[in-house]
């Protein structure tokens, strides 16, 4: 049987990664704020998942164990962080207007222990922001990085309202992002018009992974357009096919009888449908998640 391990699951960002700890002797409950030690120093974060025992096989590396409870001291620590994070962003937009660079800032994280100010930002192509690093560093007495992020990244810091009427995904509950591709879009039966299957952000909607599982089982065992058929009536050819109803539309393969509607359990596949040629989606590529 395989060893189990204590854990809780930390999460440092609103609907970021959860990342797994040692609670040690403390037990915190889910929302309460904990301090934990990372790869990149002291850090507080809020309970996502409370302690419970987990196979040790799930546990990448090692695990750390949280080194308390936040306090009321480390609470008002954070509230410090927030108010120093809208400052040095104020002061990162006017330096980068008076150096003419061509990049937008998103968001600026300062790390718990004030050790750290990091500024997100994005820009089309790659920015020579040495003196800026420089002139910050100057102003703000501590270590400055500056990280070129996605449009997707930024879409999730900044959050708004996506085509369906609903705040981003991203935003609300999606921790990671997932693959999504054209050809997702094409097996839903979508239109692959770049406007209509795009985000907010330019890239493909995320939601078109969320029903992915389902299609990708129903177009493996159901023929494809042109394949031959036989139904209860007659042989013939699938004219079109409904995934999610089960339905399809054959064409008689003889004779002049209107094309009649079929459910896909009465439907025998005779011979496949040739391989069509590849379509051409150049124009597409660029909407590709990442």
């Amino acid at each position: 049987m395989e060893d189990m391990v204590e854990i809780i699951g930390v999460r440092f960002k609103k609907n970021g990664k959860i990342y797994f700890f040692a609670p040690g002797s403390n037990k915190p409950k889910v929302g309460e704020k904990v301090v934990v030690e990372t790869a990149r120093g002291v850090e507080c974060g809020e309970v996502a998942i409370e302690p419970r025992m987990e196979p040790e096989s799930n546990i990448v590396g090692n695990l750390r164990t949280i080194v308390r409870i936040a306090t009321p001291k480390d609470l008002k620590s954070l509230e410090l962080n927030r108010t120093r994070e809208a400052e040095a962003a104020k002061v990162c937009e006017e330096k980068i207007a008076e150096h003419g660079l061509d990049m937008k800032l998103v968001d600026v994280e300062c790390t718990f222990d004030n050790n750290k100010l990091l500024f997100y930002f994005t820009a089309d192509s790659r920015v020579d922001f040495r003196e800026l690093v420089k002139e910050l560093a100057g102003i703000f007495r501590t270590r400055i990085e500056l990280r070129q992020i996605g449009v997707r990244d930024e879409a999730k810091m900044l959050g708004g309202i996506g085509v369906c009427g609903r705040p981003f995904c991203c935003k609300t509950f999606l921790s990671e992002f997932q693959p999504v591709s054209i050809k997702m879009a094409k097996e839903q039966g979508l239109s692959l018009n770049p406007t209509k299957i795009s985000g907010t952000c330019g890239r493909l909607m995320c939601c078109l992974k969320y029903e992915q599982d389902f299609y990708d089982v129903e177009y493996r065992n159901t023929p494809k357009v042109g394949a031959l058929v036989t139904t209860p009536s007659f042989r013939g050819y699938v004219e079109e096919v409904n995934l999610i109803t089960g339905k399809l539309r054959v064409r008689p393969e003889k004779g002049e009888e209107p094309p009649q509607v079929f459910d896909k359990k009465d439907i025998k596949l005779i011979k496949d449908a040739k391989p069509t040629e590849k379509e051409d989606m150049r124009s597409l590529k660029k909407l590709e998640g990442k």
